[in-house]
Order: C-alpha cells, then structure tokens, then sequence
C-alpha cells in the first residue's frame, strides 16, 4: 500500500471515506472551477462522497429533473450554474 489516506465524505457533518468522486456540490449541482476549461472534466470541481450521500444527492437531482411543476421552455436545468 501507499500509505495515502482516502479522502473523507464532502457532505455536511459526515466523517465517512469519500470514496465516490462526483462534480455535484453538496447542495447538488455543478460548481464551475472558473478556470478555462476544454471539456466537462476540466470545467467543474471535484467532490468525495460516502455512497450513502453520494445517492441521496444523486435522487434529489432526479426529482428535480422529474417533478413537472412550473416547467415550460424557458425552464433552468438543475446543473445550471
């Protein structure tokens, strides 16, 4: 082994190994980095998430996505920055 240490859980409160890496923020949607970017890997920051939290926000960007209240064609994506 290396001996590195894994990331901890980037969720509120949480003390868990972060060993999901996901670019959705804790509140659930894409930071950009603000740096020039070339591709979608580049242009957003990376998170650690325990796989419970991980899930959770992944369901909640779901939700998002599917509760039909309020939409029309000037609706803002979830992932909008």
């Amino acid at each position: 082994m290396s001996g590195d240490t894994m990331p901890r859980c980037d969720y509120p409160g949480c003390d868990a190994d972060g060993n999901t890496i996901s670019r959705l923020s804790p509140e659930g949607y894409l930071v950009a980095t603000g740096k020039k970017a070339y591709s979608f890997r580049e242009a957003y920051r990376r998170f650690h998430y325990c796989e419970k939290h991980h899930g959770d926000l992944m369901s909640g960007v779901w939700n998002r996505v599917r509760t039909p209240d309020d939409k029309d064609d000037d609706h803002v994506a979830p992932t909008a920055i």
